[in-house]
């Protein structure tokens, strides 16, 4: 008898960062296949619910084969109940960093692995402290862009590293996907992932 293929990894994301993320496990994804819902947060939902469900919903909405393992995550940065995803301008940019600047908050990211037989879910929570930004900070921060397409208007890995003295919980979560969780959730779904460590 021959041995049993592994399964193709499908990752419902179009994030770089994931993608970068899971190559320090050493996996490239067969196939990049990020579905389309609608992530408009529900009223009164508050945010680790709404990341847990657009997560899950990002799942749900991919077909699976009998031989594909999907991973779908979100993150979302939460100030107090408020929920703060991607900005739509510089403008709506610059309020998410006034509101973040000198306090903590938080970063949330759910992550859902599906097979043909069901799926595994879970959510990492990590605090992040932001320093207090100077108005020139700001500026130059929102002059780079680097602020585009991320949840809360920054990410840590980029520029915005030096406005981040002091986080608790996962750092790659706040990049987008808890890699010691995601590694256990693929595991737990069949994917063989130390095969690609050898």
């Amino acid at each position: 008898m021959g041995e049993a293929r592994s399964p193709k990894l499908i990752l419902g994301s179009g994030s770089p960062r994931r993608a970068e993320l899971l190559s320090t496990l050493g996996i490239t994804p067969h196939a990049v296949r990020p579905p389309e819902i609608d992530e408009t947060p529900v009223k009164g939902e508050t945010p680790l619910h709404y990341c847990r469900r657009i997560a899950s919903e990002k799942a749900a909405a991919m077909q699976v084969g009998a031989d594909e393992v999907v991973l779908c995550a979100d993150t979302t940065v939460a100030l107090g109940r408020g929920i703060l995803g991607k900005p739509a301008d510089e403008r709506e940019a610059a309020a998410f960093l006034r509101g973040l600047s000198g306090r903590r908050h938080r970063v949330i990211t759910s992550v859902v692995v599906r097979n043909a037989g069901g799926s595994f879910a879970r959510d990492v929570v990590t605090n992040v402290k932001m320093k207090r930004l100077s108005d020139a900070e700001l500026a130059a921060y929102l002059a780079s862009g680097d602020w585009r397409g991320k949840a809360g208007a920054y990410a840590i890995q980029g520029p915005a590293g030096a406005f981040i003295p002091w986080i608790q919980g996962s750092y790659t979560a706040v990049m987008g996907l808890p890699v010691a969780e995601t590694a256990a959730l693929l595991v737990a779904a069949g994917y063989p992932v130390h095969e690609g460590w050898a």
